[in-house]
């Protein structure tokens, strides 16, 4: 109740007195068009009715016009800057303005973008110009970019060296045609002095004094910049090629549908694992001939080849490219384990004997090292690589039963 009413409810004779002819201040006339009739008991179900059949008929346009509604929804969202749902598509940024983002048009079909088209930290650009992946192929400084390339390289080869290796690399490098990359990685610091061989020129030389071949393909070769690359071929600088051909190499290989693979070894007194040698009545062999053996389908029986020169399908090397641990530069250790990078390891790893090498056991990498309490440079280094074996056999051993406790713990809770 209004205040001055109570007042003058409480208090009569403050009443103010109003003519005779004056209307009462809680009366009001009303239009003599109007006028007021009690509800009648059936005209309540009779409401109901009209807004059941309203909500129903809206039902049914709504499902039957869904494009009308993105379009709505597009439109409040470029009007109003208030996030709206989105389906659980978490990268899409609805709340930006539209001149920073896709325009409205691509908008209208959010159920096609999804996360994983957005790269981590992109999520602010519009999705066509995006370039999540890059390639290794040397471009011109002037003309028209896309008349640089000749040739797109399908295959990278990948040597680390060292100068006084020169001419076995520019052997090798003959057995390589133009369709590869060549990427060379100088431990030794030399690299203009490679330009007396022709190929150089074409190379792309990276040089970090005194590291390995795993260091350098962990920082400098990762899946998004190797990802136009079918094949991989990682090798060291002592091999002998006279009777490989890289080509050929590549038939067998898609052949037999090997994932992981390597060369076979021409026997001498210097091979490691038997599995690697070269067998003469075959193309391709998966499993070692010794007998017994402790697990004929585990390595060093099969799903081994040796980290010497070993050949990856781009999605392989995507997967070995992760287990490469920062800090064990040798990869001691990596070959038991590439086996965890394919689906059915004694089939898709495997040894190729019609395309061949010679390994020179050159201990070019060893003079890197570094003399101490009188033991020889290469001692260390070989010592090293006995340490980086067990560390990585350790924690890949952890790993493994973490993960296994996880996916235990998972399964549990899903029951």
């Amino acid at each position: 109740m209004d205040n001055s009413l109570l007042y003058h409810h409480h208090h009569p004779h403050l009443r103010p007195s109003l003519p005779a002819n004056a209307h009462s201040p809680m009366a009001f006339d009303l239009p003599s068009s109007y006028s007021i009739k009690a509800r009648r008991p059936g005209d309540i179900p009779r409401t109901l009715l009209y807004l059941l059949a309203g909500s129903t008929l809206g039902f049914i346009f709504g499902i039957s016009s869904p494009r009308f509604i993105v379009n709505k929804v597009e439109l409040s969202r470029s009007l109003f800057p208030i996030p709206i749902p989105d389906d659980g598509l978490k990268t899409l940024n609805i709340t930006r303005p539209p001149q920073s983002g896709p325009p409205l048009h691509q908008l209208t079909n959010l159920s096609r973008i999804s996360s994983e088209t957005i790269p981590k930290g992109a999520e602010r650009l519009p999705t066509g110009i995006l370039a999540s992946k890059s390639d290794l192929y040397l471009r011109r400084l002037w003309g028209e970019p896309a008349k640089d390339l000749a040739i797109e390289q399908r295959y990278l080869v990948a040597f680390t060296v060292g100068y006084h290796q020169r001419h076995n690399i520019d052997a090798a490098l003959k057995k390589f045609s133009n369709n590869f990359t060549v990427v060379l990685f100088h431990y030794d610091g030399r690299t203009t002095e490679w330009d007396e061989f022709e190929w150089s020129r074409r190379a792309i030389h990276i040089s970090v004094p005194k590291q390995t071949k795993w260091w350098y393909a962990k920082r400098f070769l990762h899946p998004d910049i190797v990802a136009p690359y079918d094949y991989i071929f990682m090798w060291d600088e002592d091999i002998g090629v006279e009777h490989f051909d890289a080509e050929k190499y590549i038939e067998l290989v898609r052949k037999h549908e090997l994932e992981i693979s390597q060369p076979a070894i021409e026997i001498n007194n210097r091979v490691v694992w038997p599995i690697t040698i070269k067998r003469e009545d075959s193309e391709v062999h998966r499993e070692a001939n010794e007998k017994p053996c402790a697990d004929p389908l585990q390595p060093p029986c099969a799903g081994f080849v040796e980290i010497m020169a070993p050949v990856f399908t781009r999605s392989a090397w995507r997967c070995v490219w992760h287990m490469i641990q920062n800090d064990l530069v040798h990869g001691w250790g990596l070959d038991f384990s590439l086996r965890k990078c394919v689906a059915v390891p004694h089939k898709q790893i495997g040894v190729v004997d019609a395309q061949w090498i010679v390994h020179q056991h050159l201990p070019t990498l060893q003079s890197q090292g570094m003399a101490h309490n009188g033991q020889p440079a290469w001692k260390g280094v070989y010592d090293r690589c006995m340490k980086e074996w067990k560390i990585f056999n350790n924690r890949m051993e952890k790993a493994e039963d973490l993960w296994s406790s996880k996916n235990r713990g998972s399964q549990l809770n899903s029951s």
